[in-house]
């Protein structure tokens, strides 16, 4: 079983990165088998990403995944296929033994329910590893608390995820202060690239994004020193079923993830 102080190890940032949602059954392995030869050239601990179904959507008719199972058993297969951990969000307390006989190495917490104890015990008492995204609308000091609902079920695998605050109505704004101040805690600390650049609250009910702001905000959170970086890539962002507009391209993943290295390295 994957240990979070197998991820810090390593003189890299770890990585946690793949497809907003599984929308099919060939896409993630795709993905997976390129950024597996990226991570292993890079030396870069790496967790496979993907949403086996998505919840919080705007509009009635966003995609929401295409079956639970079904998706899930997608998950199983890079894991094994690649011999890689893998992340997905759960959303309700059941959820967490069905992700977690699916073998789901870290179950992640969305940021809206950063803040519900049921929900991260539940994900605790599994005793997989639960990343748990800071909410929007939270200050860094307030998710040591949410830490301490994983670490209270006697569970010490937990991560912190940085993923923006929200900025008026329709947009988010990142304060890297809350990298080190989440880590002060004591629990790996992730920045989330892709959703931390997200326009939220569209008139269209389509969230938004500014992903040539992409590797501005990486290499910032490399500088301050953050342990982990997540992003959402695609072969085709402009096709991606959920997530497109704030998406990585898979094509620059490779160039950006060696500036990345090289700037770590340097530091």
């Amino acid at each position: 079983m994957i240990h979070y102080k197998d991820l810090t190890a390593s003189p890299n940032f770890f990585l946690m990165a793949g497809p907003c949602a599984i929308e099919d059954e060939e896409t993630p392995l795709y993905i997976a088998e390129r950024i597996v030869e990226l991570t292993h050239r890079l030396s870069i601990p790496y967790i496979f990403k993907g949403s086996y179904r998505k919840a919080n959507r705007s509009r009635v008719d966003s995609f929401t995944g295409i079956g639970d199972e079904r998706a899930l058993k997608v998950l199983r297969r890079v894991r094994e296929t690649f011999d890689i951990p893998v992340v997905t969000d759960i959303h309700e307390t059941q959820e967490a033994e069905l992700a977690a006989s699916y073998d789901i190495d870290v179950l992640q917490i969305p940021a809206f329910l950063c803040r519900q104890t049921d929900l991260i015990a539940a994900a605790a008492r599994t005793g997989k590893m639960v990343n748990i995204k800071k909410g929007q609308f939270l200050a860094a000091s307030g998710m040591e608390h949410a830490a301490h609902k994983v670490t209270e079920c006697g569970n010490e695998q937990v991560i912190l995820t940085e993923r923006g605050n929200s900025f008026g109505y329709s947009d988010l704004v990142v304060d890297f202060t809350n990298i080190p101040a989440m880590q002060s805690s004591g629990f790996p600390v992730v920045m989330d690239v892709t959703h931390s650049l997200q326009r939220p609250n569209q008139a269209s009910g389509v969230t938004g994004g500014k992903p040539q702001l992409i590797e501005t905000i990486a290499k910032a959170a490399v500088a301050v020193g953050v342990d982990g970086l997540f992003f959402e890539t695609h072969p085709d962002p402009a096709r991606a079923k959920s997530d497109g507009a704030n998406m990585l391209p898979l094509e620059l993943f490779g160039p950006l993830l060696e500036r990345l290295v090289r700037l770590r390295q340097a530091l």
